[in-house]
């Protein structure tokens, strides 16, 4: 039976820049998308990107909050997400490819110069097709006021 599962995904930014992997060994190889994975049994999405940041590439955050949530259909590769958009802030470390068989690449990038192509639930979320405040999060990128600092 096919169904949905359930991806966290962790928008990390750091003097106006997000953070970014390209993934390999994945759906979506070869393609830019913040840290993230899947939410495990009795996780909960805060522990679920805390976790998943620290193992892809060696940092720790903290203040995660919830952003939007984006319905990702692969038809291709019959998989269906629900991505689950937390954001949280930089606590210490310094991003470095943690993962070597998830993680070819990571770097800082600016919202006005990320690097393609994106991962589709990334491109979902900048083209505000998110649930509810995903339609927020790209009126406040589009506008220039997405910041580690905002509200």
């Amino acid at each position: 039976m096919n169904y949905p599962r359930v991806g966290v995904a962790a928008i990390i930014e750091k003097n106006g820049q997000v953070l970014l992997v390209k993934r390999k060994n994945a759906h979506g190889a070869g393609t830019w998308a913040v840290p993230g994975g899947h939410l495990e049994f009795g996780e909960t999405p805060e522990e679920c990107v805390i976790r998943e940041t620290r193992e892809e590439v060696g940092i720790a955050i903290t203040n995660v909050r919830f952003s939007a949530i984006t319905n990702d259909i692969f038809p291709e590769e019959g998989r269906h997400y629900i991505t689950i958009w937390m954001h949280g802030m930089l606590q210490s470390g310094e991003p470095r490819i943690a993962a070597a068989r998830e993680v070819a690449e990571v770097g800082w990038f600016s919202w006005n110069a990320l690097p393609s192509p994106l991962f589709l639930p990334m491109q979902n979320l900048l083209d505000g097709n998110g649930y509810p405040e995903g339609v927020w999060f790209y009126e406040r990128r589009k506008s220039g006021r997405i910041d580690s600092q905002a509200d």
